[in-house]
């Protein structure tokens, strides 16, 4: 009896080993699926997009949006306000975050215009917890430089899984730029009126023809 109850412990064990090794995934793999879904829902739905740049925070919300860390990249700005902040305040701010970051991706990606795209071939990741993979939009004209968009990836130290967690559009870093730029709001009048900021910025309607801003 104590034969088999070891076996059944060692076979649970083992099956709970192997899922987590399948839990490990492929960063590039991933950009390269997620590129697909929104570009191939982008071409598909070109008409609608036209009329109603918006819908592009839909496409945004459900096919890059599970691959990004959105909690790290919030924590990352709120920096030592997220020590201080209720969980209350933690709840509203990473929901207006979301928000935000759906606005913010749906912005970046408006660039796009039906061109080819190319995804940075796979590398090793041995040893590596922080990767950058590229996304070039190639221009119809030859003569013209490809848009460049920068997704950020890092590896979760628990889990071992992998997600985005910055966009550098045009060499410019999201987390960055808005790190610098929230601190004065978090540090003069706290973390609900940085909240509250973010409800307004994702609000905004997407606009194809303006360079990221707010």
């Amino acid at each position: 009896m104590l034969t088999r109850l070891k076996q059944s412990l060692f076979l649970i064990l083992a099956l709970m080993i192997s899922t987590a090794a399948f839990a490990e995934n492929d960063p590039y793999k991933d950009m390269q699926v997620a590129a697909d879904k929104i570009f191939n829902t982008m071409k598909a739905q070109s008409a609608t997009l036209k009329s109603n740049p918006n819908k592009l925070k839909d496409i945004v919300r459900a096919d890059l949006l599970p691959y990004v860390q959105v909690k790290y990249a919030g924590a990352l700005i709120l920096g030592n306000a997220y020590k201080t902040a209720t969980d209350t305040q933690r709840t509203a701010y990473f929901n207006a975050f979301e928000n935000y970051l759906v606005q913010a991706f749906a912005q970046a990606l408006s660039m796009y215009n039906g061109q080819s795209y190319q995804v940075e071939a796979s590398k090793d990741l041995t040893g590596k917890s922080l990767i950058s993979i590229r996304v070039l939009l190639n221009q119809p004209d030859k003569n013209q430089q490809p848009l460049r968009i920068d997704f950020q990836w890092r590896k979760n130290t628990v889990t071992g899984e992998w997600k985005a967690y910055d966009l550098i559009a045009e060499g410019v870093s999201m987390i960055t730029t808005k790190q610098n730029e929230w601190s004065t709001i978090l540090r003069q009048d706290g973390i609900d009126a940085l909240t509250k900021q973010l409800n307004d910025l994702a609000n905004r309607n997407i606009d194809p023809n303006a360079k990221q801003k707010g």
